[in-house]
């Protein structure tokens, strides 16, 4: 018992140390490159508001299973939560979700302006492909790196996703319509993560069995994120909770129940941890399942 708690504590200081390398880089980087003093500001703001930084911890823990740099790997992790982030602002607006909370503080078109927020968030979408693109990287691999970023993102990803989600609203649509939805508005960052730590990677079979983790780690991702809203406080939450309610969005609680939503979380963790357990860790890789089982605490409700 006392050797297990010893090796829980050391991931859990693991991670807190990845997180805060993760802070710092983001901060050194936009201090760097940014000129003027409001965006800087705005753009700082959004990215010290803190969260548990998953896709930059995904992207870190998978690479350390191969021969990652940890300059280049931070680079990579660093422009995806900048991606994250540029979302969350944006998501955040009125003319979107019009949410006044993030993370337990205004959101950054209250703490500014909106005209300050659209532009920190383009600005932090933007500096994410310059910084992406400068990673201490084989070309081949820039090119990948590039390309999992824009896909992940752009049109046929999270944008895509975020466009079917408001057309869904007030519209009665099926299981299966409402996973495609997450599937690209929220799975496919998380997929991002895990395809950009694969760039380190050589073992194929290692490679698919993170994908298919990710996969499931994002629908869980999503399913837990629903259940906050109906079953957790906006103390708890850091925002205002309800408004998938009030928006009329269709979510696994309202097409599941309660009940059936956590049912469905619970599937999807447990079908993580068996991806993890069909994959051939060397001891040199322990350290990356150690992670990525810890992970898996963040979807519990």
């Amino acid at each position: 018992m006392q050797k297990e708690k010893r090796h829980s504590r050391m991931v859990k200081d693991v991670i807190q140390q990845l997180q805060q390398d993760v802070a710092l880089h983001l901060t050194q980087l936009i201090e760097k490159r940014a000129s003027d003093a409001r965006l800087k500001e705005a753009m700082l703001y959004a990215v010290q508001s803190g969260g548990k930084r998953i896709r930059p911890l995904l992207t870190l823990a998978v690479g350390s299973a191969g021969t990652s740099s940890n300059e280049a790997a931070l680079d990579l992790a660093c422009a995806l939560e900048m991606i994250h982030t540029y979302s969350l602002i944006h998501d955040d607006l009125p003319g979107m979700d019009d949410d006044d909370l993030r993370r337990g503080r205004p959101t950054v078109h209250k703490a500014f302006d909106e005209a300050t927020a659209i532009l920190a968030g383009d600005a932090l979408l933007t500096l994410a492909f310059e910084v992406a693109a400068n990673a201490n990287l084989q070309a081949h691999q820039l090119v990948e790196a590039v390309k999992i970023l824009s896909t992940a993102s752009g049109m046929s990803g999270m944008i895509s996703g975020q466009m079917k989600d408001i057309a869904s609203e007030e519209v009665t649509i099926t299981l299966e319509q409402m996973k495609e939805i997450h599937r690209e508005k929220t799975g496919e960052l998380l997929l991002a993560a895990v395809r950009l730590g694969n760039l380190f990677v050589d073992d194929a079979k290692m490679k698919e069995a993170f994908v298919s983790y990710a996969t499931h780690f994002g629908l869980a991702f999503q399913i837990q994120n629903d259940l906050q809203d109906v079953c957790w406080t906006s103390e708890q939450t850091g925002k205002e909770t309800g408004k998938d309610s009030e928006l009329s969005k269709n979510t696994y609680p309202s097409l599941l129940g309660v009940e059936g939503a956590k049912e469905a979380l619970l599937s999807e963790i447990a079908s993580c941890k068996r991806v993890l357990e069909e994959v051939e860790f060397t001891p040199a890789n322990q350290q990356t399942k150690a992670l990525l089982v810890e992970f898996l605490t963040y979807l519990e409700i």
